[in-house]
């Protein structure tokens, strides 16, 4: 499929390619403010970095110069270039945002870490093969550059909240992690942020043919154990991630849905699991680009190791649904990680 209709909140935009260079683009408010009281806060890469007292917009790229023109006139921008990697080589910015299409992820990466810089976030999904998505980690793990791969709920604070909840025994020991099968494995992976070991092997049924957007992702089931035996089990229906442990249960239904706390708790009825207060913060829906960024910003102050949704994790994420879907194709055998065939790739929806 090379092109699409998408009529969107404006009426018809007709048809268009992710490589096309004249878009269609709807009327845009250049002038338009996000006020924080009025709960309009930036969910764009460059909003959100405008935002930041301690960034200055100094560059953009874009292919149409038409957006590129409007971006301009926003932030008061006056380098622009149509193309990113000029850029990146001119300009050398240290903080750098890759919201583009998929296959540009890789190049740009290596290229900004090349270049100087000191923090990367791109847009989900991290990268077509094994290969590009181990090419942008280690180019980030050998510089010192933290690198983000997605603006999904993992970047946001709660996370680091639950799982501490998990690692201090809230809940007990872990028994098992379980997590929806049918969206996104690899592109929001909440799951992952509670596995620590690296992924044994896997097994994966039921996997189905490509939709009509062209995803061939992971829509089956599956399981995967990892080196230290914890098991995490993708099933639909699941919610976005559940621990289980001996003592209590931490539950998030929804990606962008808040978090529950249950724990065994002695009862005029005797021993039973009860829902408990969380403690803050609490999931919120609107902050998860800025939470990405702040984790790059923390990761360069000090105060982490690893941002939340690391290219690191997410590029295990990506491995995993991989040989998921390789153990489906092959009715469910065992698949042992990692795999050696670094050259597999996910095609995913025409837009990415």
């Amino acid at each position: 499929m090379t092109r699409w209709t998408d009529p969107g909140p404006y009426g018809s935009r007709g048809q268009w390619h992710v490589d096309d260079i004249d878009r269609p683009m709807p009327k845009v408010d250049v002038h338009r403010k996000f006020y924080f009281h009025q709960d309009r806060l930036p969910v764009t890469f460059a909003e959100t970095l405008s935002y930041r007292p301690e960034v200055d917009l100094i560059a953009g790229a874009e292919r149409d110069k038409q957006r590129l023109q409007v971006f301009g006139e926003r932030y008061g921008v006056k380098a622009l270039y149509t193309d990113a990697a000029e850029m990146l080589r001119n300009e050398r910015p240290e903080i750098v945002a890759i919201p583009s299409n998929t296959k540009d992820h890789p190049k740009l990466t290596v290229l900004a870490v090349e270049n100087g810089a000191k923090g990367i976030m791109t847009e989900k999904p991290i990268a077509y093969t094994l290969e590009e998505a181990d090419r942008m980690v280690k180019a980030c793990a050998d510089a010192g550059v933290p690198l983000v791969c997605g603006a999904i709920s993992a970047n946001h604070p709660s996370f680091s909240r639950a799982k501490e909840l998990v690692t201090s025994g809230a809940i007990g020991d872990v028994i098992s992690i379980e997590a929806e099968s049918a969206t996104n494995m690899s592109q929001h992976q909440d799951w992952l942020y509670f596995v620590d070991s690296a992924p044994a092997w896997v097994i994966g049924i039921g996997d189905t043919p490509p939709g009509p957007e062209g995803s061939e992702e992971f829509r089956g089931q599956g399981m995967m154990v990892t080196m230290d035996g914890q098991v995490v089990f993708f099933r639909k229906g699941a919610p976005a991630v559940r621990i289980s442990g001996t003592g209590g249960e931490v539950l998030k239904a929804e990606h962008y849905g808040v978090w529950e706390l249950s724990q065994d708790t002695d009862t005029q009825a005797g021993r039973k699991r009860v829902q408990m207060p969380w403690p803050e913060p609490q999931m919120t829906s609107r902050l998860v680009v800025s939470n990405g960024f702040t984790d790059i910003f923390d990761c360069l102050d000090g105060k982490l190791d690893e941002p939340k949704n690391s290219g690191r994790r997410v590029a295990v994420a990506l491995e995993v649904e991989i040989a998921i879907k390789l153990s489906s194709a092959k009715g469910g055998v065992r698949i042992d990680l990692p795999l050696e065939d670094r050259s597999l790739d996910l095609v995913y929806d025409w837009h990415r």
